[in-house]
């Protein structure tokens, strides 16, 4: 859902699958596969060379903790799967600390 991607997209072969694909990027390359069309532009700063676009620091931290959770939730094994309730709860926690 934050990707834009599919799993079944034909970059995702030899053993690469979505979950790989976020995880060695996670978190410093976070714009590699975020979805762009997730971002207005508000949610951007252009930074002094004009060229390069990084996210507003609390955007990026916001999102950081939610592909942290899409992580442990896409795990490949179910018995790592973050459980449903305490998905809730953490989807909870960031609302209301980002929304504050």
């Amino acid at each position: 859902m934050l990707t834009g991607r599919r799993p079944t997209d034909e970059m995702f072969e030899d053993g690469q699958n979505l979950h790989n694909f976020v995880a060695i990027l996670f978190p410093d390359n976070l714009r590699k596969v975020l979805d762009p069309h997730l971002v207005s532009r508000d949610a951007k700063v252009v930074i002094e060379d004009g060229n390069n676009e990084n996210l507003i620091p609390s955007v990026e931290e916001w999102l950081v903790s939610l592909f942290k959770i899409g992580l442990v939730c896409s795990m490949e094994s179910p018995e790592e799967r973050m459980n449903i309730v305490d998905v809730t709860r953490e989807l909870n926690i960031i609302r209301k600390i980002f929304l504050a």
